[in-house]
């Protein structure tokens, strides 16, 4: 059968020609959509390195002198511990777990600050630098490289030192920076004032859509200073405290938390400041798959089609084969065959070419990322058994139609 196969092939290859480059053309399209699919459900699912279950963010504001309530003559310090006293009040509150207040520092934030820090000739380039205080740690559930708990690691932010994500050297050869713990680094490229490296937490990423290479930071001890405005105080809800929880606190935000000049002006949750801050993203995800479904679509008709002339043609040759005796199946796995052989064939040349487009980061600028061995060979298999079913379908559906009809009606035709 294999030779005959080949035999057949041969003989019609004008016509196989043209399913080749077809299939050639297809499946180099259809690997950069594949491939912009996997790079971001991937992406997607990878660990955020934290929790905004039941957290949220408190708007914080100051009184102007306009204001009947103002209270003249408050030095900077005096502003500092008025925050300090809110906080104190919010630990207290019954329903909350955790409070912390933080700068550039909170997920889905698009206010940024960098840093950058170097240990002899080893420099981390600019990461993200986010500023906060240990009680913020808790709040998003940060987690330490070496199994340290939230609290824990809260307890080792501490003035002069520093903690970064297990990656920062990833620029360096992967060089592991956990060998450096409590060894002192100079931040900012400054030499004369050291910070001792206190440990390393687990990479946290900058939101569902970006991945870890873009993501690295490093998170310093928030000093107090008057700008409230810029200051970011979060809090978490406890378990099961949740539902309802704007309204209460909305409903005791003049009474408790107003302290000299500094009140609470608003809460959100982060269910709706994640909602808010990625809808452009997941709208563009959108659009990208909605617009892919329809290139799919049109790939499997065009795919359908042709080969649902080829087999209609071939109605003689099927009665042919039904009338000596061979089965529906026998038919099938001949059609099939034909299909799947053309397709791989066409493969092979599809696969230099999907090589050379993804060294040459053409499609980079969609992913965001570079080529990655697992990565292309997982896509390029992806691909073909796409367009495998495809074919399958293709093939199915007119065959089943032609091997319906009866051998001496057929031959007769």
């Amino acid at each position: 059968m294999n030779k005959k196969l080949l035999t057949q092939i041969k003989n019609e290859w004008k016509s196989n020609t043209w399913m080749f480059i077809e299939l050639l053309l297809i499946s180099v399209v259809m690997w950069y959509v594949v491939d912009y699919i996997y790079v971001k459900t991937t992406i997607y699912n990878l660990p955020r390195g934290f929790d905004i279950t039941n957290c949220y963010l408190l708007s914080m504001g100051n009184l102007t002198e306009q204001s009947p309530d103002f209270v003249h003559d408050r030095s900077n310090n005096a502003n500092s511990d008025d925050i300090k006293e809110i906080i104190e009040r919010l630990r207290r509150h019954p329903d909350v777990e955790a409070v912390g207040l933080g700068h550039n520092a909170y997920p889905y934030n698009m206010s940024n600050s960098t840093n950058s820090f170097s240990y002899d000739t080893l420099s981390t380039g600019y990461l993200y630098r986010r500023t906060m205080t240990p009680g913020f740690i808790e709040v998003f559930r940060y987690q330490g490289m070496h199994g340290e708990t939230p609290h824990e690691l809260a307890e080792k932010l501490v003035i002069g030192a520093f903690m970064t994500s297990s990656d920062a050297f990833a620029r360096n050869n992967g060089y592991q920076i956990d060998q450096l713990i409590n060894q002192p680094f100079y931040l900012y490229g400054d030499s004369t004032n050291p910070s001792r490296l206190a440990t390393t937490y687990q990479p946290i990423r900058y939101d569902d859509f970006t991945d870890y290479e873009n993501s690295r930071s490093v998170i310093e001890y928030l000093n107090w200073y008057d700008y409230v405005q810029y200051k970011e105080l979060c809090i978490r809800v406890k378990e099961g405290y949740d539902a309802g929880f704007v309204d209460r606190f909305r409903a005791d935000l003049d009474k408790q938390y107003r302290v000299g000049n500094i009140f609470i002006s608003d809460v959100r949750s982060f269910k709706d400041i994640r909602h808010n801050y990625q809808e452009w993203q997941t709208s563009q995800l959108r659009n990208y798959l909605f617009g892919m479904a329809f290139l799919l679509l049109n790939i499997f008709i065009a795919l359908l089609g042709t080969f649902w002339f080829r087999t209609q043609q071939r109605r003689g040759e099927i009665a042919l084969h039904k009338s000596m005796g061979a089965t529906k199946t026998h038919i099938f796995v001949r059609q099939l065959s034909e299909g799947l052989l053309i397709l791989t064939l066409a493969t092979i040349p599809a696969i230099v070419i999907d090589f050379n487009l993804a060294k040459a980061e053409v499609n980079q600028w969609m992913n965001g990322t570079t080529l990655a061995a697992g990565r292309f060979l997982l896509t390029v298999l992806y691909t073909y058994l796409i367009i495998a079913v495809m074919i399958v379908i293709g093939i199915w559906i007119p065959a089943c139609r032609a091997m319906k009809v009866q051998p001496a009606e057929a031959l007769h035709v």
